[in-house]
């Protein structure tokens, strides 16, 4: 395992960019045990919470530091939306391993008509589930990709388990609006 500290300013560095990063390095330190739990409460998982917050540091330390007026905010923020970033990257990667379509019974081939369609389908369904807000498609996320319970959600979120149910309600109801539309209606994928 690679060793977690982080690499000291250098000294062939600029005056101003040492200072800053080390200003960074002191506060980044200081946050991120915080970092870490909130990433974990996410994520489910210390050790993924422990590596992505240290991708986190890398990205920050390989690039021009931005100024912001309060650092330690901005980390958490940050932190808290990395762990989205790899929810929905693992959600992505389930999807790939288990296959877009469902399983064939009998080993009939699909139509190709019937292929075209559901194609079509998981298209509105994930243009329904990118148009929630935030929250809510974190909470569908976590219950249908992750397996998480909606009490273990509502811990985890700070929420009560009758708010993570509205919010299921919420993204449920509109993967089904968007199954609704007639075929006809909908804009065919190569459309202009």
């Amino acid at each position: 395992m690679m060793s977690t500290l982080p690499p000291e300013p250098s000294d062939l560095d600029p005056p101003e960019l040492r200072g800053s990063r080390a200003h960074f390095l002191q506060v980044f330190l200081s946050q991120r045990s915080q970092m870490e739990a909130l990433v974990s409460r996410r994520v489910g998982c210390r050790a993924t919470a422990a590596d992505l917050v240290q991708d986190l540091f890398l990205r920050f330390w390989r690039r021009p530091l931005v100024q912001v007026e309060e650092l330690s905010t901005y980390l958490l923020r940050c932190a808290g939306n990395i762990a989205i970033d790899h929810l929905r990257s693992e959600g992505a990667r389930v999807r790939v391993s288990e296959g877009w379509l469902p399983e064939q019974q009998d080993n009939q081939s699909i139509e190709p008509q019937a292929a075209l369609e559901a194609g079509n389908d998981l298209r509105h369904v994930e243009a329904a589930l990118r148009s929630l807000p935030e929250r809510t498609r974190q909470i569908f996320l976590l219950n249908r990709i992750h397996g998480r319970k909606y009490a273990e959600i509502a811990k985890v979120m700070g929420l009560s388990q009758s708010a993570v149910e509205k919010h299921m309600m919420r993204a449920l109801e509109a993967c089904k609006a968007s199954l609704r539309e007639p075929p006809m209606t909908r804009t065919p994928r190569n459309a202009p």
